[in-house]
């Protein structure tokens, strides 16, 4: 899993409530078990007409949003069914972070998974992110996980709570699997001690 340090990007306004993980990627797409590929149909029918063609007004297709690394979005994001496509379908678009003043829990708990870092602001926060990333490609939003701070274009600075945990994660870019290999050693020398005490098992 990549890293979470400091992220500076492009973010996009994406101010309806309950953006859903149906909304985030369509469940016709959920064939799939490989995590790549799943970008171009991120918020597939937001983005697209029937015949394919994009729908020129959606955010993400608008010249100033094509590069976004950031949603800023309404509350309640994420909800819906628990489908781990959602965070992989935004990761492969190239978003990094997600702000919002609520998230599902289970979407919130994929994106730590994932290398995505989801950040709970207050609503005048978002509210004023979400003012910043109506300016388009020239405003570009600073995410720092260390200092646990999103700063606006124009230079505010808003702080956000994180789980020591899962910052710890995010920060040295590992999954339940590396979280687990960092115990290795305390793994060895406990099979060892139990294959001294009970050879029979």
């Amino acid at each position: 899993m990549e890293k979470f340090t400091t992220l500076t990007g492009i973010a996009a306004p994406m101010p309806l409530v309950n953006i859903d993980t149906d909304m985030i990627i369509p469940k016709q797409f959920l064939k799939t078990i490989k995590r790549s590929g799943l970008g171009k149909n991120l918020f597939d029918e937001m983005r697209y007409n029937q015949d394919g063609t994009e729908i020129a007004d959606f955010v993400l297709n608008q010249p100033a949003y094509r590069q976004a690394q950031i949603i800023v979005a309404g509350d309640n994001f994420g909800c819906g069914s628990s489908r781990e496509h959602a965070p992989w379908a935004l990761l492969d678009f190239g978003i990094r972070c997600v702000i919002s003043t609520s998230f599902a829990d289970i979407f919130y708990n994929n994106c730590f998974k994932n290398g995505i870092l989801p950040v709970v602001l207050p609503q005048e926060a978002v509210d004023a992110l979400m003012e910043d990333a109506r300016r388009g490609a020239n405003a570009r939003i600073n995410v720092d996980l260390n200092a646990q701070t999103v700063t606006s274009s124009d230079g505010q600075v808003f702080a956000f709570d994180i789980d020591p945990d899962r910052k710890h994660s995010l920060l040295n870019g590992l999954d339940d699997i590396g979280l687990t290999m960092e115990k290795a050693p305390a793994i060895d020398r406990f099979e060892s001690q139990m294959a001294q005490a009970r050879p029979w098992v």
